[in-house]
């Protein structure tokens, strides 16, 4: 594909500027965690319950992550109607919903304020803002309306970061250690660009036209596998499996071993420090499941939530040029704005 093709794709093809919203990406990041958090670091909480949906929600798996390999308390992601039976007022609410209509994200937070709960909301307005203004002990963040909820990511995943910071229930790395962490993902996102990048991401998404699409990662990246996944079903609109190491070695690995790998793309994600073992139950995939479509996309930082970013980056990009070559329209979501259209007329 030539760059001049993929450009009149863009102009083309991209109504809501997707492509100009990932660009934008490490801006929104950035100016995110930079936001002082006025929040009370005394409570002392049995753990953080993570509400949201979507490309809302996803912000919440990367906390539970980062905090089960240097955290000090549990981070549980629920991902429904109001609230898991075990949930007391001694856990926070972190209730993130970009529009802040997410039905599913406010009924939990209603449920959690009538119970005595403490909630941190994050919207661009809508009723998560309402009712949490309306709870002296809870916290309402605003983050910029207008745009994709996939495509806010940056905006929401640096409100979180930097609430779990304030807090101080996630350990906050150094000025300098994030200054040099976005120097580094910021080369990395010229890289990955479709316009003037090294080439790698249209390489990997022609690779998946018309495949049947695995993405395998350790549990250490299954927080970008899976974001990854909704972003090919949500830019890209395919299907795609994402499976984690060791545990598909358990069970999945029989069924791609016996696939018919002409119908297959696999992803591969890794990492530096994950446990020697995962490495060798890669190596004997990439021995034993002959595929021309495979890619080890090594995902590259000096911190756990350096890799996750860089993996979530480079993910994004290939999920656009694989809709641009495809002839999709990455910013679309009918489908998902008829579906809340119906639900809201039928209440």
């Amino acid at each position: 594909m030539k760059l001049k093709d993929l450009h009149e794709l863009v102009r083309e093809l991209d109504s809501q500027d997707m492509v100009g919203y990932t660009r934008k990406f490490l801006d929104d990041f950035e100016q995110a965690i930079s936001n002082d958090v006025d929040i009370d670091t005394d409570i002392d909480w049995s753990g953080v319950l993570c509400l949201g949906m979507g490309g809302s929600g996803a912000g919440g798996t990367f906390l539970s992550t980062l905090a089960d390999y240097s955290g000090g308390i549990p981070f549980i992601v629920w991902r429904d109607y109001g609230l898991p039976s075990w949930w007391g007022p001694d856990w926070l609410v972190l209730a993130t919903s970009y529009s802040g209509n997410t039905e599913e994200t406010v009924d939990g937070v209603r449920e959690a304020l009538e119970s005595g709960g403490t909630v941190v909301g994050i919207s661009s307005g809508g009723k998560l803002k309402e009712i949490i203004s309306e709870s002296e002990d809870s916290l309402f963040l605003s983050v910029p309306g207008g745009q994709m909820p996939r495509s806010a990511f940056g905006h929401l995943f640096g409100t979180q970061l930097s609430v779990c910071w304030s807090l101080g229930i996630i350990e906050k790395p150094t000025i300098e250690d994030i200054s040099e962490m976005i120097e580094r993902l910021r080369s990395s996102s010229t890289d990955f660009d479709i316009s003037g990048g090294n080439g790698l991401v249209v390489s990997v998404a022609e690779s998946m036209i018309n495949k049947q699409i695995g993405i395998i990662a350790p549990t250490i990246l299954m927080p970008a596998a899976c974001r990854f996944a909704n972003q090919l079903n949500e830019n890209s609109e395919v299907f795609a499996r994402p499976s984690e190491l060791p545990e598909m070695n358990h069970n999945e690995i029989i069924a791609w071993t016996s696939a018919n790998q002409d119908e297959n793309s696999l992803i591969y994600f890794s990492c530096e420090n994950i446990h020697p073992r995962i490495y060798s139950r890669m190596n004997w995939m990439l021995e034993n499941i002959e595929n021309n479509n495979s890619w080890i996309i090594d995902c590259e930082g000096n911190s756990l939530l350096e890799t996750l970013l860089y993996a979530s980056h480079i993910s994004d990009w290939i999920s656009i040029a694989l809709a641009l070559l495809q002839g999709i329209d990455p910013s679309d979501m009918n489908s998902i704005v008829d579906l809340k259209s119906y639900l809201t007329k039928n209440q």
